[in-house]
């Protein structure tokens, strides 16, 4: 199991922005002391796009390496293999987890996104190694949002997941502020990925310091 309990409490997505590429994105955060990154490139036309991500790709892997962190990729799973990787994420759209661990060796990590109860079992079940669980807000980085959950459904989430088999980390997710972080941990969570509150932010390093060393709390 992966210990979220030192090293992982944040997990950075990357965001393109007017600002900063996926890559400098990553590297403000790495700067101020994150741990876990996920580069997240939405493409509608993969053919086309595919040269231009690996190569993103190959570069974070390399910078991740520098920093001692993981690199996760969302949703792409053949690149994932390709440039060695820590592991990938896929969404409820990507392909199915059970299909990504035939390709994946088990020393891929794979994580998988939900929405609800069920999602988590799903999950679970499936052979993930974490669960991204959200929306906490509204968020603008991601299109096709699922239910909003709040503080009240993490609870309920998480109350439920506590009496159950399930036992591998949960990771907050969606729209989630600096300000959310306390009472959002104490529910019980173990780690958060953030974006937009990084990135958007007047000094994304001094940012990402400020919650790394929330969550050392």
């Amino acid at each position: 199991m992966i210990d979220f309990k030192s090293n992982f409490k944040l997990q950075f997505i990357t965001n393109q922005t007017e600002k900063f590429s996926h890559l400098e994105s990553a590297i403000l955060a790495l700067k101020g002391g994150c741990k876990w990154i996920q580069l997240r490139v939405k493409s509608k036309d993969i053919l086309k796009d595919r040269e231009n991500i690996i190569n993103t790709a190959r570069q974070l892997k390399a910078i991740c390496e520098d920093y001692d962190a993981i690199f996760i990729i969302d949703d792409y799973v053949d690149i994932c293999q390709e440039v060695g990787a820590s592991g990938v994420h896929l969404g409820k759209n990507d392909m199915p987890i059970i299909e990504a661990r035939k390709i994946l060796s088990k020393n891929f990590i794979i994580g998988g996104t939900a929405n609800t109860f069920e999602d988590m079992k799903h999950i679970y079940m499936q052979g993930a190694d974490y669960i991204g669980l959200g929306p906490f807000r509204f968020t603008n980085t991601k299109e096709n949002l699922a239910q909003i959950l709040g503080l009240a459904g993490y609870k309920n989430l998480i109350s439920k997941k506590n009496i159950s088999e399930i036992n591998i980390p949960i990771v907050a997710i969606g729209g989630i502020k600096y300000e959310d972080i306390e009472e959002i941990m104490n529910i019980g969570v173990d780690g958060i990925a953030i974006s937009g509150e990084i990135i958007h932010s007047t000094d994304p390093t001094e940012t990402t310091k400020k919650i790394v060393q929330k969550l050392k709390k």
